[in-house]
């Protein structure tokens, strides 16, 4: 079929209507699939008649807690079990909140295994059902980035377009399922980078998200996802929603060192132990459900706290919203909500960390807005409570997400509260800036320049200037294994310096490379092949003399990452990356500057 789409033109469309109309039914599909699990679990089963977002006043007064606590210690656990066994059965790269994984596969190959939305949805509905710390927009972004991947599969389109297309993906999915089209198309181009703007994404993320909204909003209805709140506030509290900014960037940065050591420490632990990777999820799950139970059992107030810990916790943002939630409830929630969400996904549950990160800032800004009325009640009325704890979902999830600009105009949308703009871009923009080099999304790139989707683009006059002798590591650094060395070693020697590839050598003489990709039967429990078998022993080398420009082209033709660097000997000299050449070039360019400057 991509014979008969030749132009750009064509393929944005296609790309934006093709994308948009599977993101519009696939959205709405999860959602009912997340809206029945909750009704039939949560209500049926435990008795629990849960806040909902979006309900008025009158009908969200009428929610109540279950009678029977520590019922809920058995229903996450047999949840996260069979969440486990879906995703590390079927599809391991489904594990974890998603959007990662998109984004990895936009930098990376551009290809989602087909089987991965499937698996994803449905692991991501368990999990988030049977009451763990989870949201619905990473397993959302996941969904329609392997539909985008599908999409460029049946239309034979060019690793350029089906990286858009995967973009493209992500931003209608997300925009779909929360109703909020600009913020999801936005998000499309914000998300991929931590200081960088994917703009080839915009417009065939505009055509999707907008059809893929009109699907959604036919079936399920156009009121936004939070029922409409009177809020008010005044350009003389301006200063207390930059204080808020700095309280939402330091509980952002608490929430990614908190999430990514409970995964490494599940990881480790469970690779150390040689123990079942099925089995993660549910270990995580048993630690929520203790700490739950306890909280449940200790005070009124810190079952209140329970409550609002588990699930997506929308319903408690909309509690927030009325001001129906006590002082002492919206301080400990945030702290509890970053511990139930860290087990949950970090120990490898299925489900996003957008919705966990809204309700970690709403309620801290609620917290904030309503000790500011208690302080200076003359200056911050009780109205302006609300708008504090919206204010709080922008700053938090916007400045861990270095997406300030998408998530911004989403919860606004998601709302309908536009006058909250000033007060909202002055918080996410200080959060931004706490939150520093600290972020959700690891496998975010930093600039379009460490990513392997634009490689093609670097100015080959310049890297025509430098040699591999200048851009390589020398091979007194360069950690190098032997044939007989364990994938298990290998993965270990991988999760420690964070390197996907390595020389092989037996006694100096290069033999072989063994990267990540080498690795595909790990996770399967294969972990005492030696490296020798499943290296790969045709090798692409360079010489310390050969430029830049030569090897990037290899690199490009190739779809490698990673180049050794040989003597005549064949002797490993040196290793090259792709963020070698980013160092080097960058280095060069920044040296002509100056000179030009001079």
């Amino acid at each position: 079929m991509g014979k008969y789409i030749t132009s750009d033109f064509q393929k944005i469309l296609v790309i934006g209507v093709v994308v948009g109309i599977i993101s519009g039914f696939g959205a709405y599909l999860f959602y009912s699939g997340l809206k029945y699990g909750g009704l039939f679990v949560m209500k049926y089963l435990w008795g629990y008649d849960f806040p909902a977002e979006g309900a008025s006043i009158i009908e969200i007064a009428s929610w109540a807690p279950p009678e029977v606590g520590f019922l809920f210690l058995p229903i996450i656990c047999i949840g996260a079990l069979i969440s486990g066994y879906l995703v590390y059965t079927f599809a391991p790269e489904a594990e974890g909140h998603g959007t990662d994984a998109a984004i990895t596969a936009f930098h990376g190959t551009g290809e989602i295994r087909r089987r991965v939305p499937l698996v994803k949805a449905v692991a991501s509905i368990i999990t988030i059902s049977t009451g763990g710390s989870a949201g619905r927009e990473g397993p959302t972004a996941q969904i329609s980035a392997g539909f985008g991947s599908l999409v460029a599969d049946k239309l034979g389109l060019s690793m350029k377009y089906r990286r858009i297309a995967i973009a493209t993906g992500i931003g209608a999915g997300i925009g779909t399922i929360f109703k909020a089209p600009l913020g999801g198309a936005i998000l499309a181009a914000e998300i991929l980078y931590t200081r960088d703007f994917e703009s080839a994404a915009i417009i065939p993320a505009f055509i999707a998200s907008v059809i893929g909204y009109s699907i959604f909003g036919i079936l399920e209805g156009f009121d936004p996802v939070f029922g409409t709140v009177s809020i008010t506030w005044t350009v003389w509290q301006i200063p207390f929603f930059a204080l808020l900014g700095v309280v939402c960037g330091l509980l952002g940065k608490l929430y990614c060192h908190s999430f990514y050591g409970t995964r490494d420490l599940f990881t480790d632990f469970f690779t150390r132990h040689g123990l079942p990777k099925k089995l993660k999820p549910m270990t995580g799950a048993f630690f929520i459900g203790v700490v739950f139970v306890i909280f449940w059992y200790l005070a009124p107030e810190t079952r209140m706290v329970a409550l609002g810990s588990i699930g997506s916790g929308y319903g408690f943002l909309q509690l927030m919203m009325y001001n129906m939630v006590p002082l002492s409830v919206l301080i400990m929630i945030p702290f509890v909500k970053i511990f139930m969400t860290s087990f949950t996904i970090g120990s490898g549950g299925s489900g996003g960390v957008f919705a966990p990160g809204l309700t970690i800032g709403g309620s801290a800004g609620a917290a904030v807005g309503m000790i500011l009325h208690l302080c200076f009640p003359s200056l911050v009325g009780i109205t302006a409570v609300p708008a504090f704890a919206v204010v709080g979902m922008i700053a938090l999830f916007g400045g861990v997400a270095n997406a300030p600009i998408s998530v911004l105009i989403m919860v606004i949308e998601m709302t309908h509260n536009y006058s909250l703009l000033p007060p909202a871009m002055v918080a996410v923009a200080i959060s931004y800036i706490v939150t520093s080099k600290d972020t959700i999304f690891r496998a975010q790139a930093k600039t379009k320049l460490d990513s392997n989707a634009h490689r093609g683009e670097y100015h080959m006059d310049i890297a025509q200037m430098i040699t591999v002798g200048e851009a390589m590591v020398p091979g007194k650094q360069v950690i190098t294994l032997s044939p007989e060395a364990s994938t298990e070693e290998v993965v270990n020697l991988m999760n420690q310096t964070r390197h996907t590839g390595y020389p092989v050598t037996r006694a100096g003489v290069l033999v072989g490379i063994v990267t990540v990709g080498d690795l595909p039967n790990y996770h399967l429990g294969e972990t005492d092949r030696p490296v020798g078998e499943c290296m790969t022993k045709d090798v692409m080398t360079t010489s310390p003399d050969q430029t830049l420009d030569v090897v990037l082209r290899q690199m490009a033709e190739n779809s490698v990452h990673h180049f050794p660097v040989t003597d005549a000997d064949g002797r490993c000299v040196g290793f090259l990356t792709t963020s070698d050449i980013l160092r080097s070039y960058t280095g060069k360019l920044t040296a002509l500057s100056k000179a030009d400057e001079e």
